[in-house]
């Protein structure tokens, strides 16, 4: 393109903004900055800029404009589901043909890559695990690299070592960058980034050299009135949020550090009678997609999310964010309290730091990347001819498998190991480990705690402060206080709680057993499975119990151990347990029988467990739901499948019509679909309503 048809191409830039973000919306100087750099000029551009201020309008402008003059389709590499999903909604309303490839949607994977082949795309979103999936590093990317009209990577911070969400996958994008075809543009965007954070994605993009764009604007949200509540005992934080939630303006989000503390608190909040729902990376996608639109329509007060609610979910009215507990970074503290008031001209962000919040961060430390010889021993382990998957490598490693897939992707990126249909072979390479590097990170999380720590603390303006963590260029030193804050305006919140409401709260928190909640949407995709199953699941369980999860400190390790026993009659102390549970439970009706999951793995610890409630509780024991005579075992991870693997696995069962509330007792509840599928079973043979009760839940 050349200088002459700019005015003309701003119009229709202008233009397609107002069909995004309606028809007075006008590009600012820098969007326009940005687009012209990618569109005209063909340029590398890092564009650092708050949430809010429309980086991804930039792109799918430029998008739209570089199809529109004959150049191939826009790559976006994005991090999280709730991203996608709010880009590929704005890119379908400026007209820009739109798609996804993500963990959500795998019955859609062959038909995405058949509209890629075709052309048939403007946009495909790509979460940075695909970048290293086998099939579509070998066989989709190299077309799309060669012939792609722009590569974005959205929240670039991921990509840099100092990002506060370091994730291995995105190191991969460097290899993507270095494979583009001559004159391809990218855009990296990133709302939080500090300098250091701006130096490192430049280089790793090469986005810094002599001919690079960079436009980075300041931070600042006038909206935002930030407040610390300090109130030390963790039960009386838990009781404060109860009794203020419903005084907080519209809806917002609760950000737990942890999934069972997020579950916890939903469940807590749900019973003080608050609309609310929990949110965390183990959500089935589906139910993510229902619980963000339900937030979006404010039909909940709140979702209470961990980190996996966050970069890109767009609401502009959304009113508050509370922190029940510190994130360990000033930096990725802004970024969700950025998701608040971006239309409103009030939102509150309160944090309410906890004494434990140390160990936690803690914790999160010690499962970064691990000691050499722990490294090392990955890759001795590893054929180089024969691929061995992550479950398979899982004993012969000092890893769990979450932290082994982190390293194995580290190693791939590295070249030491390499992925391939089947799982991991080594490559032979040589491999150094980067113990500088490590350090390196060691001291700057380090640093960012103690930052976190400082944030409590100060008594000057906290903007300033979160603004000056973050190196905004805008700031002006001595002279940038918010005036709303709680420490400029000296208004603070009343700490005062309710002696009566924290007695309550320690009890319902105290109580023995952990709240299963059911699943309420089917996952999508299942139609292409030949499964006809969508929407809002309505014969599913009602909400059920487990003993503990295997991922906690105390019923957890013995839960562990249980399991890992060979099979056999349920211990005394267990069902002991059990039966506490099962007494606290304020079910609104009592079961009335009992019935036991057949399992291939633990068939004796399940029945009889169900045989000693009954004879304990007098319930009528209806004996085992049985599996099907040679149904092979059901081990997929994506609930699309999971679910079609499970339709008619069991017998029906012989039960008098009306039959229920029946107690369905289970060893183990992973995804949880295995219980809402054998729920449908008993309810389809006449039983009333399903309390579903497991000794262990996974996590």
């Amino acid at each position: 393109m050349t200088n002459a048809t700019e005015p003309a191409l701003r119009d229709e830039a202008e233009r397609l903004l107002r069909e995004l973000a309606g028809e007075h919306a006008a590009l600012r100087n820098d969007q326009w900055t940005a687009i012209e750099a990618l569109v005209v000029h063909r340029r590398r551009a890092l564009v650092v800029q708050r949430t809010g201020w429309g980086k991804s309008a930039v792109y799918f402008i430029a998008a739209k404009l570089l199809r529109a003059h004959g150049h191939g389709p826009t790559i976006i590499v994005s991090p999280l589901l709730a991203l996608m999903r709010n880009q590929v909604a704005s890119a379908e309303r400026a007209g820009v043909r739109a798609a996804t490839i993500n963990s959500g949607n795998v019955t859609e994977w062959e038909e995405i890559h058949a509209r890629v082949a075709e052309n048939e795309l403007d946009v495909l979103l790509v979460s940075p695990e695909r970048l290293n999936n086998p099939d579509f590093r070998d066989q989709v990317l190299p077309s799309l690299a060669a012939d792609a009209g722009l590569v974005v990577v959205d929240e670039a911070h991921c990509v840099s070592d100092w990002g506060h969400d370091f994730r291995p996958d995105y190191r991969r994008i460097r290899t993507l960058i270095a494979e583009l075809g001559e004159g391809i543009p990218v855009l990296a965007t990133t709302a939080t980034a500090n300098d250091r954070v701006v130096s490192d994605v430049s280089t790793q993009l090469g986005v810094g050299g002599a001919e690079a764009l960079v436009l980075r604007g300041g931070l600042e949200r006038e909206s935002l009135h930030l407040s610390v509540v300090q109130i030390p005992e963790a039960t009386a934080r838990a009781a404060w949020l109860a009794e203020q939630l419903d005084s907080l303006p519209g809806s917002g989000i609760i950000y737990a550090l942890t999934v069972s503390a997020a579950r916890d608190v939903a469940s807590l909040l749900s019973e003080r009678g608050h609309a609310v729902s929990a949110y965390t990376g183990q959500t089935d996608a589906a139910e993510r997609e229902a619980l963000e639109q339900d937030l979006l329509g404010n039909r909940v007060k709140a979702l209470v999310a961990t980190s996996a609610l966050g970069m890109g979910f767009d609401k502009p009215d959304l009113g508050f964010v509370v922190h029940l507990g510190a994130p360990s970074s000033p930096i990725s503290y802004y970024q969700q309290v950025g998701r608040a008031g971006r239309s409103t001209d009030r939102a509150d962000v309160i944090l309410l730091p906890g004494s434990e919040d140390k160990q936690i961060w803690s914790y999160f430390a010690s499962v970064a990347f691990p000691r050499e010889h722990v490294v090392r021993r990955v890759i001795e382990v590893l054929d180089l001819d024969r691929p061995q998957s992550t479950p398979a490598l899982e004993p012969l490693v000092e890893l769990g498998r979450t932290r082994l897939e982190m390293v194995l992707k580290v190693l791939d990126v590295d070249g030491a190991v390499r992925r391939v249909r089947g799982g991991w072979v080594g490559t032979g390479e040589p491999w150094t480990y980067d113990t500088d590097r490590y350090e390196r990170l060691e001291r700057a999380r380090e640093s960012e705690q103690q930052a976190m720590i400082d944030y409590q603390r100060i008594t000057t303006c906290r903007m300033a402060f979160l603004r000056e963590q973050l190196d905004d260029p805008d700031l002006v030193s001595g002279t940038s206080d918010c005036g709303r804050c709680d420490n400029c305006t000296g208004v603070r919140h009343d700490t005062t709680v309710d002696a009566e409401a924290v007695r309550q709260t320690r009890s319902r928190l105290e109580r023995p057993g952990v709240d299963l909640a059911p699943r309420k949407q089917w996952p999508t995709g299942l139609a292409k499975l030949g499964v006809k199953l969508s929407g809002k699941i309505t014969d599913g369980p009602v909400p059920g119990r487990t003993l503990g999860r295997l991922s906690d400190l105390g019923w957890g390790q013995r839960l562990r151990a249980l399991l890992d026993e060979p099979d056999g009659p349920v211990p005394d102390g267990v069902l002991k347990a059990c039966i506490e549970v099962l007494a606290s439970w304020d079910w609104a009706e009592r079961p009335t029988s009992v019935m036991a999951v057949d399992s291939a793995t633990h068939p004796i610890l399940s029945a009889s467990l169900a045989d000693r409630l009954a004879d304990v509780g007098h319930l009528h024991h209806l004996g085992v739901l049985r599996l099907r005579p040679g149904r092979p075992p059901v081990s997929a991870a994506n609930s699309a499948y999971r679910v079609a693997g499970l339709v008619d696995a069991w017998e029906p069962p012989s039960v008098p019509n009306g039959t229920g509330p029946v107690l369905l007792v289970d060893s183990l509840t992973d995804t949880g679909w295995t219980l809402t599928m054998a729920t449908r079973t008993l309810r389809a043979s006449g039983v009333t309503s399903v309390l579903p009760f497991a000794l262990a839940g996974l996590k």
